[in-house]
Order: structure tokens, then sequence, then C-alpha cells
């Protein structure tokens, strides 16, 4: 069965359509299931829209820099396995 941490990473693929039908069908069992992981679908697809409305404005290098030593830095203390 599908677990949470495995929804959430694999929601993108299932937005855009880009899942194999077994897996389609294990995320949507699972979305059945459980009320936390459909929450985060709504959010997420809520995100996607709300951000397709936004004008399109370059980052900052300097911002972009930053973030991605935040993202590599996050990576390298993240918990998980």
């Amino acid at each position: 069965m599908l677990g949470c941490r495995e929804l959430t990473e694999t929601v993108t693929d299932y937005l855009e359509g880009r899942m194999r039908l077994w897996d389609r069908l294990r995320f949507q069992f699972h979305l059945g299931l459980c009320k936390g992981c459909r929450t985060y679908l709504d959010q997420i697809r809520t995100t996607v829209k709300m951000t397709g409305r936004l004008p399109e404005a370059p980052v900052p290098p300097d911002v972009e820099n930053a973030l991605i030593e935040r993202f590599r830095d996050w990576k390298r203390h993240d918990p998980a396995p």
C-alpha cells in the first residue's frame, strides 16, 4: 500500500498524468482512506491554480543562491531515512 510520504513525493506526477495505471490506482486508493492526504492534494491543486495566475518575475541571483543553500542545508539535516 502507498504511504503518506510516498504520496507527497509523487503528487506532481499524479497531477500531471505521468503515473502508470497501477501507481495511479494505489495513489487513489490511499486518497480514499486518508483524509490528510486528500486535504494535501486539495492544497497542492489550489497552489498550482493560484500560482498559475501570478506574473512571472525573475528571481534575483542573490535570492536564488540563498534559497539553494537553504535547501542544501535542509537536505543534509533531513532526519528521514
